[in-house]
């Protein structure tokens, strides 16, 4: 008798989840922040963008600025729905009205001290925090101007102390550049950074513009990498070069419409995305900026064509992006 060969199974797929410092075991973690520069409300936003994509987002992403309270009771019921719970992700400009040295200084301790006491009273789950993101954009070099580069980077330190001796440890803290040439090239750009002691993870805000003249204009290997300078080797080479323990993390990232009417390149950007992915293994997490006009008015919203939406449902669908956060 012939006894037929048991069957073979499958190899389980792996379930990808979060450690303490939000970092997944495998896989990326995505996330949005949707309803950018609208009055939408940013809860309602990110559901409207995850029915559009297809995916509910891993983080959701939300700004912050001096003396506001957070996460807000709508922040706390988007992380804690049952069915499709979200890690929270906060930019905070701690020094908002005062200058970085001064809170350096200790001059926000209490406004420092009363977010912590905020903290352990409503809201105790981990969470990311960026404190002051894009800050190249407001670096004053003059020396006493309380905004150099280094006050940067001391403020930064100040707060993260501050809230850990205050008992808020459920912070994990990213450190948010501006991916653009002119500030890589900057004397001063390297003083920015306050220290592996105090940051868990290194992230950038990129963006291409589609169009073949556009600033920017190029595959997602360029907005990961670009670099036009021989002195610096790209956001990601430099980070994983100068920060290789780092999990690295694309704060925000969006691609501009075409601004003369060509609607097939930007799909065509969105179409680089997963074919690319494979040379970042640092990569641990993707956060789109979705809105209809940024300050420069150009629209990076997902669906501000149909082929761009089907372009960009393709990349929300891969299963590189399943991370289960609780």
């Amino acid at each position: 008798m012939t006894v037929a060969p048991a069957p073979v199974s499958a190899p389980a797929t792996p379930v990808c989840t979060v450690n303490t410092k939000l970092v997944p075991s495998c896989n990326i973690l995505w996330g949005a922040a949707a309803g950018g520069f609208t009055a939408t409300p940013r809860d309602q936003a990110l559901k409207d963008w995850e029915a559009k994509t297809g995916r509910t987002a891993s983080i959701f992403h939300t700004y912050h600025v001096g003396d506001e309270l957070f996460p807000t009771a709508d922040e706390i019921a988007m992380a804690s729905d049952p069915t499709r719970p979200r890690l929270l992700f906060t930019n905070w400009k701690v020094a908002a009205g005062t200058t970085w040295a001064a809170v350096a200084a200790g001059k926000q301790d209490a406004r420092i001290d009363r977010l912590a006491a905020y903290l352990k009273a409503n809201y105790t789950g981990k969470f990311f925090m960026a404190v002051h993101h894009e800050p190249e954009n407001d670096v004053n070099p003059t020396a006493g101007s309380g905004m150099t580069a280094k006050d940067y980077a001391n403020m930064y330190r100040h707060t993260v102390q501050r809230l850990r001796a205050d008992g808020a440890t459920n912070v994990v803290f990213v450190m948010a550049y501006m991916s653009y040439e002119k500030w890589f090239n900057q004397s001063w750009w390297g003083d920015l950074y306050p220290g592996d002691d105090v940051i868990d993870w290194v992230g950038v805000d990129a963006y291409l513009t589609a169009g073949p003249t556009a600033f920017h204009n190029g595959p997602f290997s360029d907005l990961m990498d670009r670099t036009t300078s021989t002195s610096f080797p790209g956001f990601y080479s430099w980070a994983t070069t100068k920060h290789p323990t780092k999990p690295v993390m694309l704060a925000e990232w969006g691609v501009y419409e075409n601004t003369a009417g060509d609607l097939t390149v930007k799909p065509a950007h969105f179409n680089t995305v997963l074919p690319d992915l494979a040379k970042y293994p640092a990569l641990k997490a993707m956060l789109y900026f979705d809105a209809p006009s940024v300050q420069s008015g150009l629209d990076s919203r997902v669906d501000s064509s149909p082929a761009a939406l089907a372009a960009f449902r393709k990349i929300a669908a891969d299963p590189r992006f399943n991370v289960r956060v609780r």
